[in-house]
């Protein structure tokens, strides 16, 4: 059963039990006058009523599917800063669409070129029965590194992916996430296109009225880059007293408006966070560059936070390396045999390095794509995967070799 489920459930018990102590209350209590009994028994089908339409809600809970499913482009939307927004519908039709937890991610299985490719793009609204919303940026090449070609699915959804085309897409999933109905204060900061999980949390946010204190902190270099300006009005307009929302420039055109357009001439950052904070008590959300993340992750530590409160985006986090012993790495299908010693990052990396090609997405150990079957020899994992790896595979993205090892791949 899903937590969704579980939850559902529980309310009918909780109302099937309150209904029986009614009733036994209503009938020990029942005088012979009809009138009255009449009434009791009324008042004992309204609560008989509301649990069925308590059940009869939880059966339209749409379970997540498995494997991919096909979706059609039902809206494309050029937003600033060489993004697109892409608004998906089932094309099944078959609604609702399952909930998700804001801040998770859709998979793409694409094929670009005759070649199978898998991506993941954060979800960048709050919940829809009816649609999802993937907002996309052009990924280019380094500045000074034409050798490094630009991003391939990116391109290919901004020149390529017209209104009613269909995708295959897995369903929601990513550990990055918040529960919208919690009630524990909190800080969401993005920069760039790293704002989409963020902007999902904070439109869910808004979307539920909620009560919880929220500050939302964004950054970019300027106005031209604002993909929610429009949005941030909106949200001002409905004076909320517990929204607190900062704007950041790094680097102002003369047509943008302090105090108008933007709040601060600065990034986002911990120093910031100081500044206007009333303590260190909150859940930190972050996604951006892998930099930046870096920055405020660090910052935040010496600020005192606690490692449970802080939270970012792993599938662009800065990838750190760990030492690792003495190993061989075979990769049999490739017919490559490598060794390991010392710092590395992850087994998908080694492989890359080898020219040994394994099918990613995530690279966080959420979606599963990079699974191959362990020949021969253990693996070991910094954190339990999202992803519920089968007996006798591993996730090459987040784990390394334990000892002497032997990949199918």
């Amino acid at each position: 059963m899903t937590p969704i489920e579980t939850t559902a459930w529980a309310i009918l018990a909780i109302g099937a039990l309150g209904l029986i102590i009614l009733g036994y209350r209503q009938f020990s209590t029942i005088r012979r006058d009809g009138d009255i009994f009449q009434g009791e028994i009324a008042l004992l089908g309204e609560r008989l009523e509301a649990v069925r339409a308590a059940r009869s809600s939880s059966d339209k809970v749409t379970a997540p599917w498995n494997g991919t499913r096909k979706f059609q482009v039902v809206n494309k939307r050029e937003e600033k800063g060489g993004i697109y927004s892409f608004y998906l519908a089932p094309h099944d039709g078959k609604l609702p669409l399952p909930p998700f937890q804001p801040g998770q991610f859709l998979t793409f299985q694409l094929t670009i070129d005759g070649k199978s490719v898998t991506r993941c793009y954060s979800l960048s609204d709050a919940p829809n029965p009816e649609q999802y919303r993937v907002s996309i940026k052009r990924c280019l090449g380094p500045r000074g590194k034409p050798e490094i070609p630009p991003g391939l699915a990116s391109g290919w959804f901004h020149d390529s992916v017209k209104e009613a085309d269909i995708l295959d897409v897995r369903a929601p999933a990513g550990g990055f996430s918040i529960d919208p109905n919690g009630g524990s204060p909190i800080v969401l900061s993005g920069s760039g296109v790293g704002l989409t999980p963020v902007l999902s949390m904070m439109n869910a946010l808004v979307a539920l009225n909620s009560r919880r204190e929220v500050w939302f902190f964004y950054g970019v270099r300027n106005g031209e880059e604002n993909m929610i300006e429009e949005t941030v009005k909106e949200w001002r307009a409905l004076n909320m007293p517990n929204y607190h929302i900062h704007i950041c420039y790094s680097d102002p055109s003369d047509s943008d408006k302090p105090g108008e357009d933007f709040d601060h001439h600065s990034r986002v950052s911990v120093d910031l966070f100081k500044t206007l904070l009333p303590s260190n008590n909150f859940d930190f959300y972050t996604c951006g560059p892998g930099p930046m993340m870096e920055a405020i992750r660090d910052g935040l530590s010496d600020w005192g936070v606690p490692e449970k409160n802080v939270h970012d985006e792993a599938f662009i986090a800065v990838k750190k390396s760990v030492d690792v012993t003495a190993s061989s790495v075979e990769f049999r299908k490739a017919g490559k045999t490598i060794q390991v010693s010392g710092a590395a990052t992850n087994l998908l990396d080694l492989a890359s390095e080898e020219g040994v090609d394994i099918p990613s997405g995530c690279c966080a150990g959420s979606c599963g794509t990079c699974q191959v079957a362990l020949l021969s020899g253990k693996v070991k994992y910094d954190s339990k995967p999202e992803f519920s790896v089968e007996s006798g595979c591993c996730l090459p993205c987040v784990c390394l070799p334990d000892g002497d090892l032997v990949l199918d791949a």
